[in-house]
């Protein structure tokens, strides 16, 4: 299973937006250039994250985007679905009684890939955009120290 671009795109932005617009609205063409990713997408995307009311948008001399709410506030998990991107691992609609077998049955191995889906979400639920750029999510995974962001001084992963 693998994340689709847009998502994975959307959070890289996000984590960009949060960094770089804690004193003023962030134009998307910025975004664009640090993070290498099209501007006519990043405008499709951004799109839905203000309607999900998870950025807001100045428009005019010195405007772009800035987060809604603070980035402690703002789960990963809810900029993916902003974007319009299920997390499932199985070929089948998640949670459905039916299978995507050709006898509408479901394979042996169906609750497994549905509960890995399932994993995956809950832990997106539980990391912050926050704990995103402050590398609060190393550790997690192995590594025990992680560096400051900008910087290449190691930081206890916390």
């Amino acid at each position: 299973m693998k994340l689709s671009t847009k998502g994975r795109y959307a959070v890289m932005a996000m984590c960009d937006l949060a960094v770089k617009g804690r004193a003023h609205p962030v134009p998307l063409a910025d975004i664009a250039r640090r993070q290498e990713i099209s501007l006519s997408y990043l405008e499709q995307l951004f799109a839905k994250l203000r309607r999900a009311e998870i950025v807001t948008s100045a428009r005019g001399p010195g405007g772009g985007y800035r987060l809604a709410r603070a980035g402690s506030e703002i789960r990963i998990s809810d900029i993916i679905l902003a974007v319009d991107e299920p997390i499932h691992a199985t070929r089948c609609m998640p949670g459905q009684p039916l299978g995507c077998r050709g006898n509408k049955t479901r394979c042996l191995t169906h609750d497994l890939w549905e509960e890995l889906g399932n994993q995956i979400h809950f832990y997106l639920q539980s990391v912050t955009l926050e704990d995103v750029i402050r590398r609060r999510v190393l550790g997690t995974g192995g590594q025990g120290f992680a560096s400051e962001p900008g910087t290449s001084t190691p930081v206890a992963a916390q």
